[in-house]
Formats: structure tokens, sequence, C-alpha cells
């Protein structure tokens, strides 16, 4: 079982390799605080003694890890999710010819949904893939030129977890400047009962919640 220790230990090992703090939270199914404030940690930790890593008055973000990793590393389990996702998404509509993945971990989720649903498929790129540090606002997302085009369709969008709604939210914002319709979203994991993003329903198979003050 991870704790806290192992995911410093993960940050580290993913910011060493070049990773953005936005990627490294995408990669961890954490915030893009939690990812700042694991890779801080991990920088503080390299330069004392492990004993004193826990050390301090810094208890960290209110975040919760989603690690799926035994369903991802199984295609016969990730087709298995995917059913599970795309039977809940078609409560929205049958006629969808389009699912977008949410680049890096939803594209696989989303292309097992695609191919139950037998629809095109689509990926996104989202902005935070370029973030480092302060406002994400001079910073953009990007549909591959790879796969299907959202423009003049209705479509589902994927993702593996909701961890603050930012990312689908700006997912769901891209669809539709693309001139695309999106009807409803799909994850694994709903870190924070949304409901819904600017108006489209999530469905999650899974919601998390914290029970007890953040005090």
């Amino acid at each position: 079982m991870k704790n806290v220790d192992d995911l410093i230990d993960d940050a580290a090992e993913l910011a060493a390799r070049g990773l953005s703090r936005g990627e490294i939270a995408d990669e961890l199914n954490v915030s893009r605080e939690t990812a700042s404030w694991l890779v801080d940690r991990a920088d503080t930790a390299a330069s004392v003694d492990s004993d004193d890593r826990d050390g301090g008055d810094d208890d960290g973000p209110q975040d919760v890890h989603v690690d799926w990793s035994n369903i991802g590393e199984a295609g016969a389990r990730l087709s298995a999710i995917g059913v599970a996702l795309a039977d809940a998404l078609r409560d929205h509509s049958h006629d969808v010819d389009l699912v977008v993945g949410i680049e890096k971990a939803g594209v696989p989720l989303a292309t097992a949904v695609s191919n139950e649903l037998k629809t095109d498929l689509a990926t996104y790129t989202p902005r935070k893939h370029q973030w480092e540090e302060g406002d994400m606002a001079d910073l953009g997302g990007s549909f591959s030129r790879n796969f299907a085009q959202v423009d003049g369709r209705e479509c589902f969008v994927v993702d593996d977890t909701v961890t603050s709604g930012t990312t689908m939210t700006e997912a769901v914002d891209a669809v539709r400047e693309a001139n695309g319709t999106p009807v409803a979203c799909g994850v694994l994991a709903d870190k924070q009962g949304l409901g819904d993003v600017d108006g489209v329903p999530i469905e999650a198979l899974l919601q998390v919640i914290r029970v007890g003050s953040d005090d």
C-alpha cells in the first residue's frame, strides 16, 4: 500500500525524468497543488536524513490519491471498466458517435469506452501538461490531429479522475470552441462530487467522499 513517502519518491522520479509539475499531477492523479507540494518535499528530503522527511509544520494539501494501476495494467480489466462506464454514459444518449479522451491517463479509458460504444475517438491534451508554476492563463490545450475531430459532432468526454474539475471544464470548453457538443462526461473516480461541469453531467463509477474536518 502506498503512503505519502512513496508519492514523494514517485514525484521525485518523474521530475528527474523531465516531466512538468502538471504532468506529474496527471501521472499521480492528484491536484497541481499537491504535485507541487510533493516535488518540493522531494527536493527537501534529498538534503536531509530520510528519518526527518515527515518533520516540520507542513501537513500538506487536502487531497486524495487514486491508484488505479491494477486496472490500467491489464487490458481485460480496462476493457471491463470501459464497458461499465459506457453503460453509464448511454443514459444520456444513444446517438453520440465520438468519445474524447483527455491525455494522458484518460485516453486508454476513453479507448475502451469508444470500443464498447462503437464510436470514433478524439484526444485532448490539457494545458496543465505545460504547467510548472503560477497562472495557466497563457497556456493552451489542443486536440490531436492523429485522431477524429470534434467539429459539428456530439461527444462524450472521458478522463480517469476529477480532482478539482479544472481540466474537465477546460476540455468541455475546448469541445465547444471546436464547434462540438459535449453531451456528458465520464470518469472512473470523482474526488469532488461535482455532478456536472458547465451544465454537462458527469458520470463517475466511484465517488470519493472525505469524512471529517480539514481543520
